[in-house]
């Protein structure tokens, strides 16, 4: 029987860029290479996971210069937009936060990656006409620097202890 906790604090890291990522994986958990691929898949079809992807660091393959794009959209409007600025594959995130009035009345958010901000800007702009949210206050806020990457990390598997604790955030 697998360890759940074991495996997601395993899978969490990142696969291992090797052959059989699987087999290292089942032999770091003490467990076979099916029952790793077995577990996930039934992990997936619970829906404890929604979706299994990765982390690219985008830098490192030319798209120098990313940004947020945060935009004032009607409330009724949010999620049909959300999805809208999501089926473009320069756009990493698609997500809605609340307003902080007066200050900060955005509510939708999401992330532009280009290799140059000449690229973001016309991507943008891309948006903007085939989403149809001309006149739509928004702003456009770029990267200056990026202290940390990674995907998120649910939970800490501590080996001297053999124990795993679930970390809210």
């Amino acid at each position: 029987m697998i360890d759940e906790r074991r495996l997601i604090s395993v899978l969490q890291k990142g696969l291992p860029l090797i052959t059989h990522p699987y087999a290292a994986i089942a032999s770091e958990i003490n467990s076979t290479e099916d029952e790793v691929i077995n577990y996930i898949q039934l992990m997936q079809e619970k829906g404890d996971i929604k979706r299994f992807g990765l982390v690219v660091r985008h830098r490192k393959l030319g798209y120098k210069s990313n940004a947020m794009v945060v935009w004032d959209i009607p409330e009724k409007s949010v999620d049909a937009l959300g999805q809208c600025f999501g089926q473009f594959d320069f756009v990493t995130l698609s997500y809605r936060r609340p307003r902080n009035l007066p200050d900060w009345p955005y509510n939708l958010f999401c992330m532009i990656h280009g290799q140059d901000r000449d690229d973001v800007k016309k991507n943008l702009s891309l948006m903007i006409k085939s989403c149809q949210v001309e006149g739509v206050n928004h702003e456009l806020l770029f990267s200056t620097r990026c202290f940390k990457q990674r995907g998120a990390i649910y939970i800490h598997c501590h080996e001297d202890e053999n124990k795993s604790e679930r970390v809210e955030l």
